[in-house]
């Protein structure tokens, strides 16, 4: 059986050997979320409005803090519709906790225990 495509993604390099990886399309995200995303990675998703699914994938060991966090749920704003806003609310959970309903249309997924980040869009310095 031949395996899907991966996603095509924009990939963010950060210091300390953490990745950011924002899908490009509904069918990207689903990849993203559903086949890309570790259960300790943490997923995110600006509220309320269109936009790229984000996993923040931490450097092997590394439990992320506040700041990496932030970073990640910028890069969700920057890839979604709040791009030209002020602060956008954005989701953030642990990959484990984000589900897809049945017969849910690409990009359409369920998630628990979320935490909301208040940011502005933003990239970090060093994109890849």
């Amino acid at each position: 059986m031949r395996s899907p495509n991966p996603p095509n993604v924009w990939t963010y390099l950060l210091p300390g050997g953490h990745r950011i990886v924002a899908g490009k399309s509904d069918v990207d995200n689903d990849r993203l979320s559903m086949k890309v995303a570790g259960p300790n990675h943490w997923w995110f998703h600006v509220r309320g409005m269109p936009g790229s699914h984000v996993i923040l994938i931490p450097a092997e060991g590394h439990t992320p803090n506040a700041t990496l966090l932030k970073t990640a749920a910028a890069v969700a704003a920057y890839h979604s519709k709040a791009r030209g806003g002020g602060v956008a609310a954005v989701s953030g959970t642990l990959a484990r906790y984000v589900t897809k309903p049945r017969g849910a249309s690409p990009g359409s997924v369920r998630i628990r225990k979320e935490k909301i980040f208040k940011v502005r869009p933003a990239l970090p310095s060093e994109p890849s």
